[in-house]
């Protein structure tokens, strides 16, 4: 593999472990500083400049490969048509090759997107638990077990009220029992 699909490759790998880092489930404690220490380089304009460079050297590597597949399946097609010429293993191998390459460059280029769009998700999620946060809204406060707890609070109150208040009555009817 050539210098730069080794580049690529350890791109690809970079973007795998954000990704995969982005989506575990963490408690907000660890996500908020996962998410401020990955995004700290992204805020430098020099860092976007060099990072789109690289996207747009990727997408030229994807364009190529593309390029070179078509015209290996293009010289594998004429092969089997000229018994002649280059062996066909030798084609198989160029095709392997470009596929490789292809691949590499397209999932590079895809899980760009993603971890992108994944970053945004995970930072507006962490603004929006901020703000609920902030109005003291608890996150069960709303679901059906928390309402039905709730209920069930307000019926043991009043159960206990009705027994106060029976409580009451013996007291009152024993007090007349003995005085008669």
């Amino acid at each position: 593999m050539s210098l730069y699909y080794t580049m690529v490759f350890a791109i690809l790998v970079t973007e795998m472990v954000l990704f995969a880092s982005l989506s575990l489930p963490l408690p907000s404690k660890l996500r908020r500083p996962l998410l401020k220490t990955i995004s700290q380089p992204f805020q430098s304009k020099q860092f976007k400049v060099v990072m789109r460079c690289i996207l747009a050297f990727i997408l030229l590597l994807f364009v190529d490969a593309w390029n070179k597949l078509s015209a290996i399946d293009q010289e594998l097609k004429l092969s089997e048509s000229i018994v002649a010429g280059t062996p066909r293993s030798e084609i198989q191998a160029k095709k392997f090759y470009a596929q490789r390459n292809l691949y590499l460059c397209g999932f590079s280029l895809f899980l760009t997107l993603i971890l992108n769009r994944t970053y945004s998700l995970v930072a507006e999620l962490i603004l929006t638990k901020d703000k609920l946060r902030a109005k003291g809204i608890d996150r069960f406060s709303d679901s059906p077990s928390a309402v039905q707890i709730k209920k069930l609070k307000k019926l043991i109150e009043k159960k206990d009220e009705d027994i106060e208040i029976l409580k009451q009555k013996a007291k009152d009817l024993s007090g007349q029992y003995d005085s008669l």
